[in-house]
């Protein structure tokens, strides 16, 4: 047997065990035992080959044997002794037995494939105690050596992204995984589509015209969500996470976790604005009271009756909002995935990237740190599996032409922006521009109410635009780009769909 498969002894010559020198936790028995039962009846691999992979095994050689002799059963033929020595090194030795005289003692001395899981989940139990172990000793080393390119506020974050990825996956180093496996994925996100309310493969945004056009917020997607000052892109944001988090059904899977049905539990970091002007912009949207009126306190006593009924059903809602200016990109992914562990996480909405902050290292240039922040959002969401909405501010460029019309070159720093995002959807409303182009009148034509040509056509105009919004989705790597219109309230900051929805579908196309 090889230094790994053999059991060396490691007490000193008083009889206790030296604390110094201590064997990884492994069980190369039930290792040999898994691989004679599979060698004796192909069966016994499909009773561990969903979780159980090459890289659990702590010995060597049993790892290329069970890797080699999976591939040959998922090939359909037969894996034994005599079929797969040929792909292993024929010269190899483990201790005083050749190879092929190893395999042969697996398949001899085999137990009956009535454990085989049992052997399979121990191998794995021990394999992720292994990866903890490796965690706690780069924790302790690290913390001695005290680099300086890491402080410890940076090494909590790191041990808490491994240990969050052990916890999810059961191994932390990442690697291929087969087109079988994207394949029944694929097929088990169409499945849950067919499933899920209004046959979408995303998560609903609770806005039909936006729904149809995305089929719904795609897992692991990065969704830029950009505009200028007063488009309305931070009310998009909350009308999108109220609806997902109000929407929200669990349901329990097989191992007792829950999963969301429909709707989705809600992560919202709010860089900008305060978490009570937060909840009062979403209060004025579901009770149609203006937000400046609820800040006056302007209100009557029905009003105030609804205000209070609108928060005891919002208290039950899973929205979370983070309200910590200057985030970094580390501290945000560690929150995140803390939330994931302890509440879940479906959807993760950030308002906006330009107020975030990366490493120092990034920090003297200004393009290089936004592109570390988008590149981290987009690792964050394939890590989490969630997608993200993030935010984000328009250059001036735009003011400055006679369309007002945003376009992918108006994104800040849109380099790296406008390259890592999945989707860009740009907010868009025409009647800002239009209200504020209004022509002057004298006070003597406002008193007669009289109304010049000029003033006619601007009515005219506004009267098209008044109370709608352009929703214009720029890119989409899986689905058509477009501009949805859309309903907006102003007083109430809230998008709605517009009561000719077929006309929303495909307009614009």
């Amino acid at each position: 047997m090889s230094d790994a498969a053999r059991k060396i002894d490691s007490l000193p010559a008083t009889g206790e065990k030296s604390p110094h020198f201590r064997e990884a936790p492994a069980n190369i028995e039930a290792e040999q035992a898994l691989l004679g039962a599979m060698l004796v009846n192909n069966d016994a691999f499909y009773r561990v080959s969903d979780f159980l992979k090459p890289t659990h095994f702590q010995e060597p050689v049993h790892r290329k044997i069970f890797e080699v002799a999976g591939d040959i059963i998922r090939m359909g033929k037969t894996a034994n002794p005599v079929t797969i020595k040929t792909f292993l090194p024929a010269d190899g030795r483990i201790g005083d037995l050749t190879m092929a005289q190893y395999l042969a003692r697996l398949a001899a001395e085999a137990v009956t494939i009535i454990n085989a899981e049992d052997y399979g989940r121990a191998i794995y139990d021990l394999a992720l105690r292994r990866s903890l172990i490796g965690i706690g000793e780069d924790m302790v080393n690290i913390a001695f050596d005290a680099p300086l390119d890491m402080p410890p506020q940076t090494q909590i974050e790191d041990a808490e992204r491994r240990l969050f990825e052990l916890a999810e996956t059961g191994r932390y180093d990442g690697g291929f995984q087969s087109f079988n496996d994207a394949v029944a994925l694929a097929i088990e996100m169409a499945g849950a589509a067919y499933q899920r309310d209004g046959g979408l493969s995303g998560i609903s945004t609770g806005i039909q015209a936006l729904d149809a056009r995305m089929g719904g917020l795609q897992h692991s997607d990065l969704i830029i969500l950009a505009g200028r000052p007063g488009m309305g892109k931070t009310s998009l944001a909350t009308n999108i996470a109220f609806n997902i988090a109000a929407a929200y059904e669990p349901e329990v899977q097989a191992d007792g976790s829950m999963k969301a049905k429909n709707g989705g539990v809600v992560g919202f970091y709010s860089l900008e604005m305060s978490s009570e002007q937060l909840a009062t912009r979403i209060i004025s949207e579901q009770t149609e009271i203006p937000s400046s009126k609820i800040r006056r306190g302007d209100i009557t006593e029905a009003d105030f009756e609804k205000l209070v009924g609108c928060s005891q059903m919002m208290q039950k809602i899973p929205l979370y909002i983070d309200q910590t200016g200057g985030i970094s990109i580390a501290q945000l992914a560690a929150r995140a995935r803390r939330l994931k562990r302890q509440r879940g996480l479906d959807v993760l909405v950030i308002d906006y990237v330009q107020l975030m902050t990366g490493s120092k290292k990034a920090g003297e240039n200004r393009v290089q740190e936004i592109t570390e922040i988008t590149t981290g959002l987009k690792a964050l969401g394939k890590e989490l599996n969630v997608p993200i909405i993030a935010l984000s501010q328009l250059s001036r460029q735009v003011e400055s032409r006679d369309d007002k019309r945003p376009q992918l070159s108006d994104l800040r720093e849109s380099g790296s922006i406008e390259q890592d995002a999945d989707v860009v959807v740009f907010v868009f409303r025409e009647e800002y521009y239009v209200k504020n182009a209004e022509p002057r009148r004298s006070s003597d034509e406002v008193a007669a109410d009289i109304k010049t040509p000029e003033y006619l056509a601007w009515e005219e105009k506004m009267s098209k635009v008044r109370g709608t919004a352009d929703v214009i989705i720029a890119k989409q790597r899986h689905g058509p780009t477009g501009t949805v219109q859309l309903g907006f309230q102003a007083e109430f900051t809230r998008f709605s769909d517009l009561a000719d929805s077929s006309y929303n579908q495909y307009a614009h196309d």
